[in-house]
């Protein structure tokens, strides 16, 4: 997907604002505020249907056009939110039925946001109202830029009377007959087979693994289609150059991020991340949501899966300004220095836009404890300066920054139907013993987290974008592609990965890959069934562990390393051990082999690895990592990409202590001259982006995102 030209050559800056909250100072002083602090954009509108229309078609407008002009006036953008996430009270009590009802027949309370049904002809009818309304009357205002349709959609899975009705319709497009349904599900299996479709069940007391992977894509689908239903509204009032996208909090449970994105224009997400030691290179921090990271690596990662969404720069449409959550006791402002860090590393990784929730404190409300930029006095203070900074210092890099895309060493592909199968039926146990529902995630971090601390930078694809790539275009601009984990996988989505290995490619793959098919029915093969032969391995048993266990280094630079959760009980056909088990049911066989097939190589990683094994699995695996062209002190990272012109350098101490970086080359034309083995000096919590022309390295060709790139020094 081609990102939006208006916006290729900027990097946006602001926060949400919503002058309807205001409680302290005046909208002239914000908006000044918002210039000195180096501002080009805030959002609007979103959250307050009930002051746009505060009774049933009678319709308030004109309150947001001082701040749109305000904004204008000062050369700072808009983006225009719908408001359908939070409805008002008068429509919940003219149609109480429109409240959304979940897996126990509960139905949702109001009081709270998004307690909707998505499908419901009267919510939609009003909806449909408010959008036309309010976006008929600013869409040609000369400061909106773009809209966001809802706002972090998909918080329920809905098991309203109507949804149960359209999966039922869903099935019935999908497989046609009763009998083809029985046939792909088993239902032969403790007597469930279905005579008519009105025989179906409901999914609150489902144990059909197959019904649960097809119930959580259509719940995506629902929320897909609410989005994308928004959108064409919204589109019969925008201009060409006006964007048009939704904010996506990506653990939502009814969210497929690609297909949502694919309707609309651009790729908008929302990371939070824990501060303080959360950003603290070495520092485990307890991670108490899904939807905020915590660790640097959690929040790069955040930034590699909205890239990967349409494989193209994204807007941050939230993330931290300081303390994040719903309750006093999440107290954690950041660091002097954290929020420059942050929001560097996610430019570095393809944002365009960065923006906080939200400009000032609300003074009541279930989110008075959320920081903003401005705190509850309304007197700017130490945040405001740092975010002050942080405008100064995008707007210095912003002129270099045209057509920039984020380097990458190895390529992870991300499986959300595996995430969605794992939720219902783990892998996994978790520490009490239970199921681990998160299971996906953990393997998948597993990964990552190694390849971040091993100076390893990553692109992110999904089945659908790998497949729709020839094979011989996978392996030129994907050189090693990583699959921690992908059980749910169409035999066509297996036979690229095998041709991928076999046209020269380096596969390294996890537990479960190839076990299952696309409707997570373990295969009638022997394991690793479509990429046994090229793998050169089989396995028949595997055992969950209950205890990290030890390995011994056979073809590994190793010290000492542990396997967690899971074990595969592999049989070399042809593969060689690169570690082996040292205790546990299968101790002395391989738990890392890795095979040469055709022109290529796979590694097949039979359990999940430790922070050391993954580390030492990826130091391994890629020879020159592009930070390999720098030396640095711990607590340091380097991120990078190119332009045209240029290579763009991100040097970050994520330390309390002074650090240092050198590079092992010589840059030509920098922002400030550096020799070879010059020692740039970072005080604690500070980076520093190095701008440098075009010569020792070489810039991806602009018109391929996925070109592969030639590492300064090689």
């Amino acid at each position: 997907m081609d990102f939006p030209p208006k916006l290729n050559g900027r990097l946006l800056f602001g926060a949400a604002y919503y002058d309807e909250y205001r409680r302290v100072g005046s909208l002239d002083a914000d908006l000044d505020l918002m210039v000195n602090a180096g501002f080009s954009v805030i959002r609007v509108g979103e959250s307050v249907w009930s002051t746009w229309e505060p009774r049933q078609g009678e319709y308030e407008l004109e309150w947001l056009l001082q701040v749109l002009d305000g904004a204008h006036v000062r050369g700072i953008d808009v983006i225009i939110g719908t408001p359908t996430y939070a409805i008002p009270p008068w429509l919940q009590k003219l149609h109480p039925e429109i409240a959304a009802e979940v897996a126990d027949g509960h139905i949702v309370g109001w009081g709270g946001r998004q307690e909707i049904d998505y499908l419901n002809a009267h919510f939609r009818e009003h909806a449909e109202g408010v959008i036309r309304q309010q976006i008929g009357r600013y869409a040609s205002h000369p400061a909106v830029i773009g809209f966001q349709v809802d706002n972090e959609p998909g918080l329920y899975l809905l098991h309203n009377r109507d949804v149960f009705d359209g999966f039922v319709e869903y099935l019935k497009s999908k497989y046609g007959t009763v009998d083809h349904l029985n046939q792909e599900w088993n239902l032969t299996f403790w007597s469930h087979r279905l005579a008519e479709w009105d025989e179906l069940w409901t999914p609150n007391g489902n144990r059909s693994p197959q019904y649960q992977l097809e119930w959580r894509r259509y719940q995506a689908k629902v929320v897909t289609d609410f989005v994308s239903w928004q959108a064409e509204i919204v589109r019969d009032y925008a201009t060409p150059d006006q964007f048009v996208t939704t904010c996506i909090s990506y653990e939502r449970p009814a969210i497929d991020d690609v297909a949502i994105v694919a309707a609309l224009g651009v790729t908008a997400g929302n990371p939070y991340y824990k501060m303080q030691d959360g950003l603290r290179m070495g520092v485990d921090v307890a991670r108490p949501e899904l939807w905020w990271s915590s660790g640097v690596w959690g929040l790069v990662q955040q930034g590699d899966r909205m890239f990967s969404t349409a494989q193209a720069p994204f807007l941050v449409t939230e993330t931290n300004a300081q303390t994040i959550g719903q309750s006093q006791w999440q107290n954690h402002p950041p660091y002097p220095g954290q929020i420059g860090l942050a929001a560097m590393s996610l430019v570095a990784r393809g944002s365009k836009m960065i923006e906080y929730w939200q400009w000032h404190t609300m003074n009541s409300g279930i989110e008075t404890y959320w920081g903003g930029v401005i705190p509850h006095s309304g007197v700017p203070g130490r945040i405001y300066r740092e975010i002050a900074q942080l405008g100064a210092a995008l707007r210095d890099i912003e002129p270099m920054m045209v057509d920039y895309v984020p380097d990458y060493d190895v390529t992870f592909l991300y499986s959300t139907d595996t995430k969605w199968a794992y939720q219902f039926d783990p892998p996994l146990a978790a520490s009490d013993g239970g199921p681990n529902r998160d299971s996906y995630l953990d393997i998948f971090d597993s990964f990552y987290r190694g390849a971040f601390e091993a100076g390893v930078q990553v692109r992110m694809l999904h089945p659908d974008q790998l497949l729709d790539l020839h094979v011989a275009e996978l392996v030129r601009a994907h050189p090693i592609l990583v699959v921690p984990s992908q059980y749910v996988a169409s035999t066509a989505l297996l036979e690229r990965l095998a041709e991928y290995a076999n046209r020269g490619g380096h596969l390294i793959a996890g537990i479960r890959t190839g076990y299952g098919d696309d409707l997570a029915r373990a295969r009638a093969v022997v394991a690793p069934g479509a990429l046994a032969t090229v793998a050169g391995i089989t396995y028949e048993e595997y055992s969950n562990i209950d205890t990290s266990l030890p390995v011994n280094a056979v073809g590994l630079a190793l010290d000492e390393a542990n396997v967690t959760g899971w074990m595969d009980g592999i049989e070399l056909n042809g593969a060689e051990a690169l570690v082996t088990y040292q205790e546990g049911i299968y101790a002395g066989r391989p738990a890392v082999t890795t095979h040469q097939t055709g022109d290529g190589r796979v590694t097949y990683v039979g359990t999940v690895p430790d922070r050391a094994l993954a580390r030492a699995l990826f130091r391994w695996a890629v020879d020159e990592p592009w930070s390999g062209s720098w030396k640095t002190s711990d607590g340091l990272t380097i991120a990078s990409g190119s332009t045209p012109s240029s290579r763009i350098w991100f040097i970050s101490n994520w330390s309390p202590d002074e650090g240092w970086a050198t590079p092992s080359f010589e840059p030509q034309h920098v922002e400030k001259p550096i020799g070879i083995g010059e020692t740039l000096k970072l005080a604690p919590w500070t980076y520093r982006v190095i701008v440098e022309a075009r010569g020792s390295t070489t810039a991806p060709d602009p018109s391929n995102a996925d070109a592969p790139l030639e590492k300064a020094g090689a």
